[in-house]
């Protein structure tokens, strides 16, 4: 996988009566490796870009494709085999299974793969490693703050080494420390692995940390600008 391009995308909704615009004529191309960000205020079309991204929504109309597939004509299997080995996914809910520890939520994903239990052991340990939580490997969830939860939601969407993240309002549930070590983390991913990340947000600390702004209104891209990162740059 690297490249992203999608050309004309429409999504319509029904809310009851009304009929509700998520993607009104979206064309963007993503290049691999960069640090996007997609912001707007709630209603702007952001999320609903970003499942379709993901394939976890199917446009009206329009072409997603992602390296050499056009993924919005794949059938759902095969579409759930590039989620699972491509593509890796961050929520605002940390989504953890609540009975697993820490490794263990992180290994599912492997497990699923058919990956061997010692290499799942190996990999967990240095992906929880690499996302400061090295020590914590047996704790539930419970036993873990909001932002080491979502450290275990970013490690697992990590650990299969996939070309692309996309992370919906990643930081909603966090603290402004938390929320700022998580986006120097996605950083620090970005630079080190070469992750291809797109990341929506309607906060305006964490478009700091993008090199690329992709602004959204009404399910249209009002906006599209390179700019510097002023943040966790001397962390």
């Amino acid at each position: 996988m690297s490249s992203i391009t999608c050309r004309s995308l429409r999504k319509t909704f029904r809310q009851g009566d009304e009929i509700i615009t998520g993607l009104d004529d979206v064309s963007l191309d993503i290049e691999k490796g960069e640090f996007v960000c997609l912001s707007g205020p709630s209603g702007s079309g952001k999320t609903t870009l970003l499942n379709a991204l993901g394939g976890l929504d199917t446009p009206d109309s329009g072409t997603i494709r992602i390296g050499d597939m056009q993924i919005d004509e794949l059938p759902k299997s095969e579409l759930a085999d590039i989620r699972l080995d491509s593509i890796g996914f961050v929520f605002q809910a940390y989504n953890l299974i609540p009975v697993l520890t820490a490794r263990e939520n992180v290994e599912f994903v492997m497990q699923v793969r058919g990956i061997p239990a010692g290499e799942r052991h190996e990999r967990s340990s240095a992906i929880l490693h690499e996302v400061g939580l090295a020590g914590m490997e047996d704790r539930l969830p419970s036993q873990l703050s909001g932002g080491q939860q979502q450290r275990v939601a970013v490690a697992r969407a990590i650990v299969s080494k996939p070309a692309l993240i996309l992370a919906d309002e990643p930081t909603a549930n966090l603290d402004s420390v938390s929320a700022s070590q998580l986006m120097e983390l996605f950083q620090e991913l970005n630079r080190n692995h070469h992750i291809t990340f797109v990341i929506s947000t309607h906060d305006s600390h964490v478009m700091r940390y993008a090199k690329r702004l992709i602004r959204m209104q009404d399910g249209k891209i009002i906006g599209d600008e390179l700019q510097q990162s002023d943040a966790g740059q001397d962390t």
